[in-house]
């Protein structure tokens, strides 16, 4: 994969911050307003509101005006292919079911791939005002208070981790259960409920193991460069590059994947 130059690297980066603004104005008047919850899925509970659409149409809008020839592929509205090696990969509300409980733990996820490989992200929160970005070379955290860069705590006992999944009720498969209840019993302790927020707290040295099941790309490609470039480690449940979804994990530190990986094998 060939380097982005710094100028760029730099634009990019700028443009996908701007595209989480652009999200945040079509949602927050939204949140916590009472509005209509629709049902997407065929078998299980899979809520989308007026809310995602609106913010994912805000960012194509802006995607195709500024990069004609680029890809995008998000959760709403699938794929518009382009002729140039960037795909924009959206989720314009990570954590939809938190959302519509009021709940501030969803996000806007806005990654890019260049050449199929994920190159930058960027995990917004706008009601709390945290956002997490990530480029090629850097991650940081941009608060009211300024900016911090983004450091896994390299964790390297997993007796001594904290672990955090969205929630148990989606590990229906045997393995998916035994993996995670062996992983409640192996560490410190488990939190439920984070969405895609568990895996930018484990970037920003808060938490050290996010895993989840089932997931699509779009859930997980803005977070890859964030948690890589903080010292992390993700990949699927076997070890595989994490960019294409699937059962996910990451970990604060090259030493403890390896254990987790270990776990996870061991319930197959």
């Amino acid at each position: 994969m060939a380097l982005l130059p710094p100028a760029q690297t730099a634009e990019l980066v700028e443009f996908a911050c701007h595209l989480s603004d652009a999200a945040a104005a079509e949602i927050l008047p939204l949140f916590r307003a009472g509005l209509t919850v629709e049902n997407k899925g065929a078998k299980d509970y899979d809520p989308v509101t007026e809310a995602d659409r609106a913010a994912e149409d805000a960012i194509r809008t802006l995607i195709a005006r500024r990069f004609p020839d680029h890809g995008i592929f998000g959760e709403e509205y699938g794929r518009s292919e382009g002729s140039a090696p960037f795909v924009w990969v959206i989720d314009p509300i990570d954590g939809t079911r938190a959302f519509v409980c009021g709940l501030p733990v969803w996000s806007t996820l806005i990654g890019l791939l260049h050449e199929g490989r994920p190159v930058i992200g960027v995990m917004n929160q706008p009601f709390v005002g945290e956002r997490f970005v990530a480029g090629p070379e850097q991650a940081y955290m941009e608060t009211a208070r300024g900016r911090t860069e983004l450091a896994a705590r390299g964790t390297d006992t997993l007796s001594a981790a904290i672990v955090s999944t969205t929630t148990s009720d989606l590990y229906t498969a045997p393995r998916q259960a035994a993996a995670l209840s062996a992983l409640r019993h192996k560490t410190r302790m488990i939190r439920y409920g984070t969405d895609a927020y568990a895996y930018a707290l484990l970037a920003a040295g808060h938490i050290d193991i996010a895993l989840d099941v089932a997931m699509a790309p779009y859930d997980i490609v803005a977070l890859i460069p964030l948690i890589e470039r903080a010292g992390g480690v993700v990949t699927t449940w076997d070890g595989e590059p994490a960019d294409q979804g699937g059962d996910i994990v990451a970990s604060a530190s090259p030493a403890l994947h390896a254990q987790v990986l270990e776990v996870l094998k061991g319930q197959s």
